[in-house]
């Protein structure tokens, strides 16, 4: 398992050329603290989408990802969006998310992973110890 630190994820947003951004978008769960620190470096607005498809275990719970909540409070358009999730392997959250956010300029950013337009960790292949998630 990989640790990851808050220190290396905020100097890697730092190094990224990130998009201008007017919404941050979190994918919940998993997406909720990397969508947080983003909107922070951004000073953007941020909300969150709830999408379930795997289980605390990593595995698919869902044949596709089942949406849990959806904001009412978007208004997405005209708005420049950074869709945000914590890992994306097979893309299927996040196209589930892009599905809903049709017709709306998107880029998706994953912390890592390999269906993103922006993976902040590329080169990061094994699980990762994030550092929201430490035991106390």
């Amino acid at each position: 398992m990989v640790p990851l630190s808050f220190r290396e994820i905020a100097n890697r947003l730092k190094a990224t050329d990130l998009p201008e951004t007017d919404l941050v978008i979190g994918i919940g769960t998993g997406g909720i603290v990397p969508a947080s620190l983003v909107a922070f470096h951004l000073n953007a607005e941020l909300r969150i989408i709830t999408l379930n498809y795997r289980d605390e275990k990593n595995n698919p719970r869902f044949e596709e990802p089942v949406v849990l909540n959806m904001p009412s409070n978007l208004e997405l358009e005209g708005k420049k969006i950074l869709l945000v999730d914590d890992v994306s392997v097979s893309g299927k959250t996040l196209n589930a998310a892009l599905e809903l956010l049709k017709g709306v300029q998107v880029t998706t950013l994953t912390m890592k992973g390999k269906a993103a337009d922006i993976i902040l960790f590329p080169e990061v292949k094994d699980c990762v110890k994030w550092p929201w998630k430490e035991q106390a």
